[in-house]
């Protein structure tokens, strides 16, 4: 009997999905858990896999191709058979997903419609991303000879890059990218402007940033936000991260994002009237507190969370939010790694951005919005004295947080920071 193979819900949030390749062709033999088809999200690009034994029959999604869950994307046919007939999911089943608040919506209707089969695209063809076939094109690099560090070996843009500076002679050794730093600035998603030809470029919407469009309709309109903003002085914070970092010597390094997270988390368990979401019928207080750090990829923002950051060390926070910022930049990210955050932080410091605001990621009631760490002129004990100062903005749902309970919220994290020893209160 034929099994119909559908778009799964391979996110919380996911209600379509992009197909990016296929690593079975029609006429290939599956087995169930093979991976068939690597799929874009609208957080990350995973794996959809086999739920049968048999032969791939009826692939109806192109590569590139945008469907709703639960769309008949392929069938898997008995050998010998043709792939029609009766047909039984291959795929488990799509039930209602449950959203980041969790509540539970029902998933998209799944097509009844088997669409026309599609020509198996080239098999040497090379895989890259379209922003880096598009650079290869406009500046006449064979992607051929560029090895890709994407997901499932893809060219992405900076291996074009990285294969540049090579060629100049600026880059010895190794041919694999460096590390990006976690809060490295990013390239820009489309290309550079070209003068002279059409007036416009029309880039289609990826995955994640039509869930951010979706994400932010839903939140900066229909929530009610208030900022508070406060001051803080990091003299002490900056001495305390300076005299670990000596002492921890070759096993890692703390950073000022590592000590707000740490210091915002604690705050939250001193205040646990903002650790908290809000649902249609109540508030939902949380016991836990996991945060929420805000990382910019390529073509969007996601915001992996930091599980039980109130009760890890700042080294293992550290270590841990590399590790998320890469998994997210490299489009890694397990559902497990972005949902469930009680509270957020976005910090753009390193941006050299003095002040800003951050819109609340829904169901939670607030985030922090983190300023640059700049010297500035202060009065302490009479005199004019250069200190290291760094402006916090906390956006607050007014439906959750009263604005005197933000304010104290606040002025806890506040003393947090200007005085490290706070912290072991």
């Amino acid at each position: 009997m034929a099994t119909q193979v559908f778009m799964e819900a391979l996110s919380p949030t996911m209600e379509e999905g992009r197909v990016v390749k296929w690593h079975k062709r029609e006429g290939d033999a599956v087995k169930a858990g093979d991976t068939l088809a690597e799929v874009e999200t609208d957080k990350a690009v995973m794996d959809l896999v086999a739920r049968a034994d048999g032969v791939l029959r009826q692939v109806a999604v192109a590569e590139g191709q945008t469907v709703p869950v639960g769309s008949v994307v392929a069938v898997i046919a008995v050998p010998g058979e043709s792939g029609g007939g009766q047909t039984a999911p291959a795929s488990a089943p799509v039930p209602a997903v449950k959203g980041e608040g969790g509540q539970a919506r029902p998933a998209p209707a799944r097509s009844p419609a088997r669409a026309a089969a599609v020509v198996a695209a080239d098999a040497t063809r090379v895989k890259a991303s379209p922003l880096a076939k598009r650079i290869a094109t406009e500046t006449g690099v064979d992607l051929k000879l560029v090895t890709g560090s994407g997901p499932g070996g893809r060219v992405v843009k900076r291996d074009l890059e990285e294969a540049g500076r090579r060629e100049k002679g600026e880059v010895r050794g190794a041919a694999a990218p460096p590390a990006v730093p976690p809060q490295a600035p990013l390239p820009s998603p489309i290309s550079p402007a070209l003068r002279g030809g059409a007036p416009y470029e029309d880039v289609p919407l990826t995955q994640i940033r039509k869930t951010i469009a979706k994400r932010l309709a839903t939140s900066l309109g229909p929530i009610p936000h208030f900022f508070l903003t406060s001051e803080v002085d990091m003299e002490r914070a900056a001495e305390a991260r300076d005299a670990l970092n000596r002492q921890l010597g070759d096993r890692g390094k703390v950073s000022f994002n590592d000590v707000i997270i740490k210091a915002t988390a604690l705050a939250l368990t001193k205040h646990r009237a903002c650790n908290a979401w809000f649902q249609d019928d109540h508030i939902r207080y949380w016991n836990d507190v996991h945060i929420g750090m805000a990382v910019a990829v390529d073509d969007g923002l996601i915001t992996p969370v930091i599980r039980d950051a109130d009760r890890k060390a700042l080294l293992d926070i550290g270590r841990e939010a590399r590790e998320l910022a890469e998994k997210a930049r490299s489009r890694r990210l397990q559902p497990n790694d972005y949902t469930g955050s009680t509270f957020s932080v976005s910090n753009l410091g390193m941006f050299d951005i003095d002040q800003f605001t951050a819109v609340i990621n829904p169901p939670e009631a607030g985030i922090i919005a983190v300023g640059a760490i700049t010297s500035k002129p202060v009065v302490a004990d009479g005199q004019i004295v250069p200190r290291r100062r760094m402006r916090i903005t906390m956006s607050c749902d007014h439906r959750v947080i009263d604005g005197a309970t933000g304010a104290a919220y606040l002025k806890t994290l506040k003393e947090m920071l200007e005085n490290p020893l706070a912290m072991l209160l």
